[in-house]
């Protein structure tokens, strides 16, 4: 007996097939999203396609036009990814000091299990293996910023959809196995409860993602 899909479910999978055609230039930036013509293609009712929308507003992938519907958001130009780094290296490297003073068997299982999520680069160019090694990137920054203990912290972080705007710039660039090996180094450090070294890691990981970014910008 087939299963019906829930409404939720609908939602859900229409925010990800949007999502996907933004992150991967299948909906260029600054393009106007047409709902109804975007219900066609993904052969839904326009409904779940304004939930999407609405969704990826509070991720700021799309912003509304007054009276117009939704276009897609440009991507960060130089500045903005340079003024972006600058307040992660204000929040991050400290916070992977508090981190590493504050290793519990715990904490190293949690950090241990997330670096194995992802234990190489993706193969290809594929959306799909991209999108995995950024999410472990963010799940990994998110989990040293609340092993850390500080919630203003994390939220401030979490508010930047940092890895979602980063990612669209990235998409498709051999980024990925300098990523594993820069995330290597810092849970060595974290898992020794080595502060300095901690800290001294994710700074190198941030500096060096900023240079290799706007280097190809």
């Amino acid at each position: 007996m087939l299963r019906i899909p829930t409404r939720r479910v609908l939602a859900d999978d229409v925010y990800e097939q949007i999502r996907a055609l933004i992150m991967s230039d299948g909906m260029e930036p600054g393009a106007r999203v047409n709902i109804d013509e975007v219900a066609r293609q993904l052969q839904v009712s326009p409904t779940p396609v304004r939930e999407a929308l609405a969704r990826l507003e509070s991720e700021e992938l799309v912003s509304r036009l007054p009276l117009r519907g939704y276009r897609v958001t440009d991507l960060l130009n130089r500045k903005q990814v340079d003024d972006l780094y600058s307040l992660r290296l204000l929040l991050e490297p400290p916070s992977a000091a508090l981190a590493a003073a504050r290793m519990t068997p715990e904490n190293v299982r949690l950090i241990e299990e997330e670096l194995a999520t992802c234990p190489a680069a993706p193969a290809d160019n594929a959306y799909d293996d991209y999108k995995n090694l950024t999410a472990h990137d963010q799940r990994l920054h998110e989990l040293i910023l609340r092993i850390a203990g500080n919630e203003a912290v994390l939220q401030s972080f979490a508010k930047t959809h940092c890895h979602l705007h980063l990612f669209r710039l990235n998409f498709q660039q051999p980024f990925g196995v300098q990523t594993i090996t820069e995330h290597r180094a810092i849970v060595d450090a974290l898992v020794a409860g080595d502060e300095v070294a901690a800290s001294a890691a994710m700074t190198a990981h941030l500096e060096v993602a900023r240079s290799r970014l706007l280097d190809r910008m």
